[in-house]
């Protein structure tokens, strides 16, 4: 951002302060949204290491403990860590497959190796970080389009099992009453954000997820007896799982695992920015990736895992339109709460899983929309970039169509591309820089989808034309017959395909 010497630059949209109680709703609304993705992992993990069902709590509260320190690092910030950016950060479903592998192995070292191989990958991670600081200008809108449209239409079947019920073996999974359920839930966010006022629609997430947990007690079909049950307050215990230990194949393995993070995490980085229309240089994408890393480095003392940004949330910063970083950073104390009072956990747990799929239909899916949105402004004329759209998108719903895809693949390879948000990512990275940055050899008009957009005109070329203007001999008249003066527009202010004259009246 360029200021005139001695003047004020112009505030941040993520800098604006919406007071006490709108941070806190606003909050509320973003731990909700991602509660059920961040108690997953340390569920799946404890019930592959054979903790006991006290154990696999206190798993559970150390990943809420930590994913809320993380949030408040990444949004309010440090010298060199934090982005200052509205990310929600918590246990990265990256590193499941890896970790439960490290877990299932003979001599793998059990729980305490997965939290040592996750110390030492992450600080491997750290020190590669300037590397990946550098990389903003192969994000393009392109690439960021593809990865963010990628984003929402990944979190969709997480969507659609939450509906159904959340539970596969469950009996009443994918019953009418919880599809029932679910669209109440969905019906009540649409009709919030349509008769209700500019703050009632910003809560509509929020408020749909309380109206549908209300009805869905008043049906019999949401179970609060077990909020009462376990301590209210317990404080996270360091190295209650024992010492980490360190292997050098489960470190390898878990290298891999950081490098996928990391490119999420800069997607996810790059596209709150360009959600909230905010500037994000290789400065403070590099620091949103160190605080990434030190989180990552530290969780394991509390027996957590790999840190990152969580998708979903990126997805209620752009339905809700809320970009303040302070309204994610009072999410993150209330997740440090939940860590503390294992019963304010518990009642949050006590949300049925189709009140969530129902709001998450809305929420994932303005992703998507947010992605389709960017990829409107990209140029597609004289370039491949229509095929980059395809073939990355398509590359990247693989794993989504087919999770089972990969899984006769070396498992370095399955870990990388079992995700269909960096099978994309890296596919649309590939072949920008292969097309768009490594020209040499590329044809003019050099498919039929580019040469299809040839004789088009952008409507801000014709806007400034009035009833009755015509060309004659290169020259633009008006009605009455007066040529019309025209300018140049300035080179920064338009693709290289569309620079070209336009009228002045």
């Amino acid at each position: 951002m360029t200021t005139l010497p001695g003047s004020t630059p112009a505030p941040r949209p993520e800098d604006e302060n919406l007071g006490i109680g709108a941070n806190l709703a606003y909050g509320l609304q973003h731990v909700l949204t991602m509660y059920g993705g961040i108690v997953a992992v340390p569920l799946i993990l404890g019930q592959a290491a054979g903790l006991s069902a006290a154990d696999i709590g206190l798993l559970i509260a150390a990943s809420l403990f930590a994913g809320g320190l993380a949030t408040l690092l990444q949004t309010l910030g440090l010298p060199f860590f934090g982005c200052q950016l509205p990310l929600v950060q918590g246990v990265s479903f990256a590193g499941v497959a890896t970790m439960g592998a490290i877990l299932s192995s003979q001599d793998g070292g059990g729980l305490p190796a997965v939290l040592g191989a996750v110390m030492a990958a992450a600080l491997i991670g750290l020190l590669i970080t300037p590397v990946f600081s550098r990389i903003t200008r192969f994000f393009p809108p392109l690439v960021t389009g593809i990865v963010i449209t990628t984003i929402g239409l990944t979190l969709m079947p997480v969507a659609a099992r939450w509906v159904m019920g959340g539970n596969s073996a469950s009996a009443d999974f994918g019953s009418v009453a919880n599809i029932g359920l679910a669209a109440l839930t969905f019906a009540i966010v649409l009709l919030l954000s349509k008769l209700g006022s500019a703050s009632l629609s910003r809560l509509s997430i929020l408020l749909a997820m309380v109206a549908g947990t209300l009805i869905a007690w008043a049906l019999g079909m949401a179970d609060f007896s077990q909020v009462g049950e376990g301590p209210s307050f317990a404080l996270p215990s360091p190295f209650h799982f024992g010492l980490p230990t360190f292997h050098i194949a489960a470190i390898l393995s878990m290298c891999i695992v950081i490098m996928v993070t990391l490119v999420e995490t800069s997607a996810d980085i790059l596209a709150v920015g360009e959600i909230i229309d905010t500037k994000v240089d290789s400065k403070r994408l590099g620091n949103g990736l160190r605080a990434d890393m030190a989180s990552s480095i530290l969780a394991p003392i509390f027996g957590s895992f790999t840190q990152s940004a969580f998708a979903q949330n990126v997805g209620l910063v752009a339905v809700t339109g809320v970009k303040s970083r302070y309204v994610v950073a009072t999410g993150g104390l209330i997740l440090v709460v939940l860590g503390l009072l294992p019963v304010m956990g518990r009642v949050i747990a006590a949300v049925p899983a189709p009140v969530l799929g129902g709001a998450g239909l809305v929420l994932f899916g303005t992703v998507a929309a947010s992605g389709i949105r960017t990829l409107s402004k990209v140029s597609y004329q004289n370039n491949v970039n229509l095929i980059i759209v395809a073939a990355s998108l398509g590359f990247g719903m693989i794993p989504i169509a087919a999770p089972n895809f990969y899984q006769h693949f070396p498992g370095w390879f399955e870990t990388i591309f079992h995700s269909g948000i960096s099978s994309a990512a890296i596919m649309a990275i590939v072949l920008n820089l292969l097309f768009n940055h490594l020209t040499a050899g590329n044809p003019h008009n050099p498919s039929v989808f580019a040469a299809g957009y040839e004789r088009t005109i952008h409507y801000s070329d014709i806007s400034a034309l009035r009833d009755g203007d015509y060309f004659k001999d290169g020259k633009l008249f008006d009605a009455e017959g007066h040529e019309v003066p025209v300018r140049e527009v300035s080179e920064q202010s338009k693709p290289a395909s569309r620079r070209k004259p336009v009228a002045e009246h």
